[in-house]
């Protein structure tokens, strides 16, 4: 700390580069990163490396992007809590309108050297997205529907289908498999966190389906939701995308994951908290594997094919 800052407290302090680099959801950035990778890569059209990594890197400038505005918009509900508390506008690090700055100028410049780096088609569908996260789910969406997850979870399952358009300037039935197999993970996954951090929402007040249908309805729609997306997930082996090794990884995973979901559906709400939220807390934590571990199992099947071995 400075000796200004000593002699007089009332300072605001200054923001660091990790402070600015905490607004971009590094986490979820990773995941942006990496299915648009896959994406990319399993697209049936060989990419420079060059593009390959600057377009990663402006489609990753553009997931940061719209997680510092989405800091910026929630800093309210973000600073009561517990889980966001720390985060750089509540903690006072940040200022909303740093916040506001920083993501409008890295959403403008992520669109436009997605664009020049690859295609303008990519870049459009990346601008769609930023809009999608931002003003669609958290603007709108997220304080306004139990359904808030469900519909914006759609802007996390953009990232393939980025990555492919890079590659091959469209969109086609595999960008869509993969879409649909981030769009159907994510409910179960955020409702699992939502059970074991109820109370955050409750005193936020935003409308999760644990506050607006309580945890008997939320753990019926988690058992429905990965009964679907189980069947999406094996389904998809059998598609350009999968092969044998997709299949092994599918079938195993998801055996798993319905497990998690049947123990969470026959949960019983009248014992402790602490056993009532183990099932929760474990489904939650496999689902951070569930799918990097799809992914990845297209990205093997991609590069056998490339040497004519995978598929069927």
């Amino acid at each position: 700390m400075s000796d200004a800052s000593l002699n007089n407290p009332s300072l605001e302090p200054e923001a660091s580069f990790g402070d600015f680099y905490a607004l971009l959801k590094p986490r979820v950035m990773t995941l942006v990163v990496f299915t648009a990778l896959v994406g990319l890569l399993a697209a049936p059209v060989a990419v420079h490396p060059m593009i390959v990594f600057a377009s990663i890197l402006f489609i990753a400038v553009g997931g940061g992007a719209s997680g510092a505005l989405n800091m910026w918009w929630d800093a309210d509900i973000d600073a009561v809590m517990k889980r966001t508390q720390k985060r750089p506008i509540p903690s006072g690090q940040v200022t909303e309108g740093e916040a506001l700055a920083f993501g409008v100028a890295l959403s403008g410049l992520s669109v436009v050297m997605l664009g020049l780096a690859s295609n303008w088609f990519a870049a459009g569908l990346l601008c769609f997205t930023i809009f999608f996260y931002v003003v669609i789910y958290t603007m709108w969406l997220k304080r306004w529907t139990p359904q808030n997850i469900v519909i914006g979870g759609a802007a996390g399952a953009f990232p393939p289908m980025i990555g492919w358009a890079v590659a091959t300037g469209g969109i086609s039935i595999e960008s869509v498999l993969m879409f649909c197999l981030t769009f159907m993970w994510t409910p179960p996954h955020f409702w699992a966190l939502a059970l074991f951090m109820r109370k955050d929402y409750d005193n936020a007040g935003v409308p999760m389906l644990t506050v607006t249908h309580g945890r008997r309805s939320t753990r019926i729609h988690i058992f429905v939701y990965t009964v679907l997306l189980a069947i999406l997930a094996v389904g998809t082996s059998f598609t350009s995308i999968g092969g044998p090794v997709y299949l092994a990884v599918a079938v195993v995973l998801n055996v798993l994951f319905l497990k998690g979901a049947w123990d969470i559906f026959r949960r019983d709400d009248d014992a402790s908290e602490a056993d009532n939220f183990k099932a929760e807390r474990g489904f939650f934590k496999l689902s951070l594997l569930y799918l990097f571990l799809h992914f990845s199992a297209i990205l093997v099947e991609a590069i056998l094919q490339r040497f004519g071995l995978g598929g069927w």
